[in-house]
């Protein structure tokens, strides 16, 4: 790695050498506050105020705010906060590329691919989402540090899915945090500022990215119009309340039916249902639910729904409704489309599958027709992982 960031920045020493006194970038890495002003260890001018030369680091479209922030800033001539603006991403498969890319070319933007990161002089770093941690040698090069935009409320859901498992366990409060990076670890750093927000009842993680996007994009431009003093007076995170928000795997979207209870299949659809439909397994095929509803009182006191013995996994079609009913462990969800092979709407499922099944099975009680939890197995090389950045193409 640092011998990939030598090339693409040039052959200039990184930080102070023997018998030299540490440049500002280096008091702030050991946690001694911002850059008074003074020359770096390349020996060019430390800006003490803006406007200021900044390399963003992003991928997504959490990220694409941000960047979309700074490009206005920049834009602005009468505020002069932003100088130059240059951008990093990672390599994406889609010809397209990733939003930050889609958004940097659109807007005339210096673009790099991750290792690259150019050669230019900057003052600051911003990462918003890039899932690559970065070398001290890195960050290093720049004076005032790098900068982290980060969608929750550190030292709470440390790690490349915050949002997604703000989600997922139900959390009822979230926010942004401004850091300031360290090397090796993700999200440990001192807290520039922080913001929190409820989570508003049965968002989806897509709904809540779009606002804590905003959020932060907003927070990244009010510290830098006072870095100095947000670095002067940034706070340690505390050593207590730390959760990790690790990637997600296709095995998350399995569901267990004697395990998960109503609400849980709920948030977990909400967290991941745009990335990786839910799944499960019918007669040893792999169905896919797209649709999930919740059940109204209504529909549990139908007589002839009451009067069906059922286990978790058991998969009623219901006609007023014309949804599917799975039975979990402490209640049920409502199912309006699947995939099987294509896609399919309840009522399809159930005149081209259920009821054929009943038919053919008229002595088989109906709780042998059911759902059962998908074991795929555990995680192999290639296996697919989605991290924050994945759910927001």
């Amino acid at each position: 790695m640092r011998a990939l960031v030598r090339r693409c920045w040039g052959r200039r020493p990184v930080g102070g050498g023997a018998g030299r006194t540490p440049g500002p970038q280096g008091r702030a890495l050991a946690g001694l506050g911002g850059p008074p002003g003074g020359k770096d260890g390349r020996g060019s001018r430390v800006r003490e105020k803006p406007p200021w030369r900044v390399l963003f680091f992003g991928t997504d479209r959490f990220s694409r705010e941000a960047l979309r922030a700074l490009h206005a800033a920049r834009e602005n001539k009468e505020e002069q906060l932003i100088e130059k603006l240059e951008v990093v991403t990672v390599p994406s498969p889609s010809p397209k590329g990733l939003p930050v890319k889609q958004y940097a070319v659109q807007a005339q933007l210096p673009v790099y691919e991750w290792p690259d990161v150019g050669s230019g002089e900057y003052d600051v770093g911003v990462v918003a989402s890039f899932g690559r941690l970065l070398s001290e040698a890195l960050i290093l090069k720049f004076p005032y540090g790098i900068l982290n935009v980060h969608p929750s409320c550190l030292p709470r859901w440390r790690g490349p899915a915050p949002i997604i498992h703000t989600v997922l366990h139900g959390d009822t409060i979230t926010g942004v945090t401004i850091m300031q990076i360290r090397p090796k670890r993700f999200d440990v750093g001192p807290i520039l500022k922080q913001e929190t927000i409820p989570v508003p009842p049965k968002s989806t993680a897509k709904e809540l990215e779009g606002v804590l996007s905003r959020l932060g994009a907003n927070m990244l431009i009010s510290v830098l119009k006072n870095l100095p003093e947000s670095l002067n007076n940034g706070r340690q995170q505390p050593t207590e309340g730390a959760t990790h928000a690790p990637k997600i795997s296709a095995r998350t979207s399995c569901i267990k039916w004697e395990e998960q209870t109503s609400e849980e299949i709920f948030r977990l659809h909400r967290a991941i249902g745009n990335i990786i439909p839910l799944q499960t397994l019918w007669m040893d095929n792999t169905i896919k639910l797209l649709d999930l509803v919740e059940v109204t009182s209504s529909v549990l006191t139908d007589p002839k729904f009451a009067g069906q013995a059922v286990i978790p996994g058991s998969v009623i079609y219901h006609k007023p409704s014309q949804k599917l009913l799975v039975c979990c462990k402490d209640g049920w969800i409502g199912v309006r489309s699947v995939m099987l092979k294509k896609t399919l709407t309840a009522t399809d499922f159930y005149n081209g599958y259920l009821h054929p099944w009943h038919q053919k099975n008229p002595q088989v009680h109906p709780s042998q027709c059911r759902f059962q939890t998908l074991r795929l197995p555990t995680k192999k090389q290639g296996e697919k992982i989605v991290a924050m950045q994945q759910c927001t193409k």
